[in-house]
């Protein structure tokens, strides 16, 4: 068996506002809650190999992985797998970006396996990705808009 999940937002600011923000992988601690480090390990190209490290879980516990990440501005993707993926046979991302009326939408597609040994099995981790991706995805579509409010108020001359 193997888990899928796919999850959106339409943000409200310009594809390249939210595509600058969604890639500063040195300030993902700032954009999700759920990540307290990032080491960026390598660049070579538009691939990227960095570790991320979580805030301690409810028993105390720190998960921390390599991951590669390789981004296409003009096809407006990215596409991500975890190199370490500890509990998991493969975790494989892509995000992908599209403008549409309003804005910008992002949308995050997760195909991935638990180990045999894993604390969790496949349905387990397929409902706690798509509970935390609503949350996560939230949370940066508040910080872009927030930020695009920000530039736009800034721009305006005072009269």
């Amino acid at each position: 068996m193997s888990g899928h999940t796919e999850n959106e937002i339409t943000i409200a600011a310009p594809l390249d506002l939210v595509w600058d923000m969604t890639n500063d992988l040195e300030n993902w601690p700032q954009l999700f809650s759920e990540y307290a480090a990032v080491e960026v390990m390598k660049r070579k190209g538009q691939k990227t190999t960095f570790r991320l490290t979580m805030h301690p879980d409810d028993n105390g516990k720190v998960w921390s992985w390599v991951s590669e990440r390789t981004t296409d501005r003009q096809g407006r993707n990215v596409r991500a797998r975890r190199v370490e993926p500890g509990p998991f046979q493969h975790m494989d991302i892509r995000w992908e970006y599209s403008e549409v009326p309003g804005g910008t939408r992002m949308h995050w597609r997760q195909d991935f396996a638990m180990r045999p040994d894993a604390p969790v099995d496949d349905a387990w981790m397929t409902d706690n990705i798509n509970r935390n991706s609503r949350v996560q995805l939230e949370l940066i579509r508040e910080k872009i808009e927030q930020r695009d409010r920000e530039r736009r108020s800034a721009s305006v001359p005072a009269n």
